[in-house]
């Protein structure tokens, strides 16, 4: 697994670009600098690794089979590997063996999965002489979207059942309630997408003082969220470049 000289200092150049937007936006709005994770679907490990070898630790993947191969091929590099994109329930067994956060825990059945998976591969580690692993860190994915345009086939709550959500989480020991994932809503000014998740990080908070997390912000609108108090971006584009054609 290598990288070319050339694409190492396109990483570099693009990587550098992004953390001095991060600083700029942090230092404008007065907060901390949050956490960068860099999503890295459909790039190749080797890309990974020329990052891990400029200093990211954070990388978000979405679909479950890429994150998994990359992750067993990256052992041993130091990285947090986040998932960030729609789980099926079925996924959760091997998420959980990689993963130390989920971004996208949106359903009750994903949960009662997720607590599952973490159960068996407790068990999975004692019977091997290994330590248990850490928590899994969930972010309860929240839909901004008006009523009127909400789909079901799209991922994320609703925020009128993020309390039940969050509950059914902190219920379980094996499971860290981290705090709050979104994404701006299409066609809608970022900055008021991201002020009514930072009202709602404040009522769960109120609830759960230590799931003060907010994922948000993307290559596009990443200034609107660490205005409003994002705590992880997401940021794919801006550091690797166009996607990869997918056959």
């Amino acid at each position: 697994m290598s990288t070319s000289t050339d694409r190492a200092a396109d990483l570099k150049h693009r990587l550098d670009r992004v953390r001095h937007r991060i600083s700029a936006a942090a230092s404008a709005s007065g907060r901390s600098e949050p956490a960068l994770i860099v999503v890295t679907k459909y790039f190749p490990a080797s890309d990974v690794a020329a990052l891990a070898a400029l200093g990211v630790r954070d990388v978000g993947e979405n679909k479950a089979q890429e994150a998994e191969a990359k992750a067993a091929e990256l052992a041993g590099n130091g990285l947090r590997w986040h998932f960030i994109g729609q789980l099926q329930t079925n996924k959760a067994k091997s998420v959980v063996r990689y993963a130390s956060a989920v971004h996208s825990v949106d359903r009750p059945g994903l949960v009662a999965a997720l607590g599952k998976a973490m159960a068996a591969e407790n068990r999975r580690r004692t019977e091997a002489g290994q330590p248990s692993r850490a928590p899994l860190d969930c972010y309860l994915q929240l839909d901004l979207r008006s009523g009127e345009d909400l789909d079901p086939g799209r991922g994320g709550a609703r925020p009128a059942d993020m309390l039940e959500l969050a509950a059914a989480v902190a219920a379980d020991p094996s499971l860290s309630l981290a705090g709050l994932m979104a994404v701006a809503p299409l066609g809608e000014d970022p900055a008021a997408a991201f002020a009514r998740l930072q009202e709602l990080s404040a009522e769960l908070t109120s609830r759960y003082p230590g799931a003060a997390g907010i994922s948000a912000g993307m290559s596009q609108d990443l200034e609107a969220a660490v205005a409003h108090g994002a705590t992880h971006l997401r940021i794919g584009s801006d550091v690797l470049g166009p996607r990869p054609a997918v056959g």
